[in-house]
């Protein structure tokens, strides 16, 4: 179950993507920089890509769960 923090931070990522939205901003994305909620460009948070191990603990602790990776 979501944390009041969670909540919070969910609710100020939804309101600064619903405003990047209705300013006519796309190909963005809001990211948490500090604690600053801020507007990252697409192609800069998708420029380097990082790999988990498959036996990694996150891993195997989503796939108890029933979380699928698709493969």
């Amino acid at each position: 179950s979501p944390s009041p923090l969670d909540r919070i931070l969910a609710t100020r990522f939804g309101v600064a993507a619903a405003e990047l939205a209705m300013s006519g901003h796309s190909g963005q994305m809001v990211a948490l920089k500090g604690q600053e909620v801020v507007p990252v460009p697409l192609e800069e948070a998708t420029r380097e890509t990082s790999s988990v191990s498959l036996d990694n603990q996150l891993v195997l602790a989503a796939r108890s769960t029933g979380i699928s990776f698709g493969d």
